[in-house]
């Protein structure tokens, strides 16, 4: 997901003269970088005089048509230094993460229905080899738009994967441990960040890169034969026999008692035989009144975290340190963040969320009331918010999988992820504000939080509680008498 940070890097670089001269051996690209002309020095030629020293004297330049000279102090090779985006194409690299982005919202939104209904277990194998297929793909891609064209089915398939993996586990996870497991699934994602940053380190090469990240994929063939389908979609879905083979499967692997376990299935195989099974879709998110305001809530808890997480991450990063070490200490910032949600989290997932959203938000707040003399300050209440923002993120991914019902579930991931994409795609867009005013971001990244804790109180708390299965589980017995199914 975040390997585009290197692959799609753009390398200090240098306009050749019309006659295609390169830059001298000895020439310094950072000199380019630092001159002030950053544009200029990196898109046009000048006349008559030589050097980035020309460009930054006001000296007249031309267009820059004979092609680039990129650094390699850093990068070997990027999709940037292979197809020339820069300049006048630079918009194209954009439009690369752009697109990216949009498979992400487009897969969370065709696989947590197609998951509702098919199954988890299948959704996730089958994302599992397009991810690695496509992404094997993208690394021979033989120019720009096949190779968005690829990322875009990564990204789809990313999404399958990342949904159904985590509502797999809640599903086979009993109220206790529940919080645990969603927990240890973001400490993957951590030290995935932090990894990246050194294989991209040893890697310098984007073709190489990307398959180094994409190939090993092909060894999660072995889940066909050790990755369970959940049993309480087997139950909701009248698949009875199946749940309990799996079931008895589970309790003999943890040598545990099987009797409990057996009467609830016969109990459900001769209550249900005649019940007419009913279909559920999206609509059912918003067709009752409490299932549609917690719907409305934790959708736009999703959207607040993901926009503010991402607008965070793109005002702080730059440090001026080499990127290889700014991403692993990305990686290590959120590990704090998500430990702390262990011991919160077992207390109440109400207050944890609607604290650590209230943190982060009143942090990024305080930050426009810091002149920018005191800009190590500023950094340290940037750091506080995405800490808490972090955490936040950690904790919604728990919450949410516990306030939708088993039959919506993966409908309601599925939304909730579309919603928190739509907040990765306009994280970047935030930024413009700044020509309205300087403080713009800031005000946002601490208004969207803060509004969001307040929402959360009225969300139900979930913690050490059973996982709802029906509609009626959420609404109450008084559903079929006031809301007409």
């Amino acid at each position: 997901m975040l390997v585009s940070v290197f692959t799609g890097a753009v390398p200090p670089h240098l306009c050749r003269s019309s006659g295609g001269a390169l830059a001298p051996a000895d020439f310094n690209f950072s000199h380019v970088a630092t001159v002030g002309v950053r544009h200029d020095g990196s898109c046009a030629v000048p006349l008559n005089h030589s050097g980035a020293a020309a460009l930054a004297d006001g000296h007249r330049t031309g267009t820059c048509q004979g092609g680039w000279e990129y650094s390699t102090e850093t990068f070997q090779s990027t999709t940037v230094t292979e197809w020339d985006l820069v300049c006048d194409s630079a918009s194209m690299n954009n439009m690369g993460s752009s697109v990216y982005m949009f498979g992400l919202l487009v897969g969370a939104v065709v696989y947590g229905s197609l998951a509702d209904k098919y199954g988890r277990r299948i959704i996730i194998l089958v994302n599992l080899a397009i991810q690695t297929v496509f992404g094997v793909g993208a690394a021979f891609a033989p120019n720009f738009y096949v190779y968005i064209a690829l990322r875009f089915v990564v990204g789809t398939s990313i999404s399958g994967v990342i949904m159904n993996a985590f509502v797999l586990g809640t599903e086979w996870t009993g109220p206790k441990q529940r919080m645990l497991a969603g927990i240890i699934t973001d400490y993957f994602f951590g030290f995935g960040y932090i990894l990246l940053a050194g294989v991209a380190y040893l890697i310098r090469d984007w073709r190489k890169l990307q398959l180094a990240i994409s190939a090993p994929g092909f060894l999660f063939i072995s889940y066909i034969w050790v990755l369970p389908e959940s049993a309480r979609w087997l139950m909701a879905n009248d698949r009875k026999e199946e749940a309990c083979e799996l079931i008895c499967t589970a309790a003999q692997m943890n040598g545990r008692p099987l009797t409990k376990d057996l009467e609830m299935c016969q109990v459900h195989n001769v209550e249900e035989k005649t019940v007419v099974k009913k279909k559920y879709s999206f609509i059912d998110l918003v067709r009752t009144p409490t299932m549609r305001k917690q719907s409305f809530i934790v959708f736009y808890i999703w959207f607040a975290n993901v926009l503010v997480y991402y607008g965070l991450s793109l005002n702080i990063s730059d440090f001026g340190m080499n990127i290889y070490l700014t991403q692993m200490i990305f990686g290590l910032v959120e590990m704090p963040a998500r430990t702390i949600t262990l011991f919160t989290l077992n207390r109440s997932r109400k207050l944890s969320q609607l604290a650590f959203m209230a943190v982060g938000g009143s942090a990024c707040l305080l930050t426009i009331f810091i002149p920018n003399e005191l800009s190590v300050v500023k950094t340290v209440l940037a750091m506080i918010g995405k800490f808490g923002i972090t955490a936040s993120l950690s904790i919604i991914y728990v919450y949410s999988a516990e306030v939708f019902p088993t039959v919506i579930r993966q409908n309601g991931i599925g939304i909730g992820s579309m919603c928190a994409r739509t907040g990765g795609v306009l994280a970047p867009m935030m930024y413009l504000l700044r020509g309205i005013s300087p403080q713009a971001p800031m005000v946002l990244c601490g208004l969207f939080p803060l509004l969001g804790s307040a929402l959360t109180l009225l969300l139900p708390e979930t913690a050490n509680r059973p996982l709802p299965d029906t509609i009626e589980d959420v609404e109450g017995p008084e559903l079929s008498v006031t809301v007409p199914l």
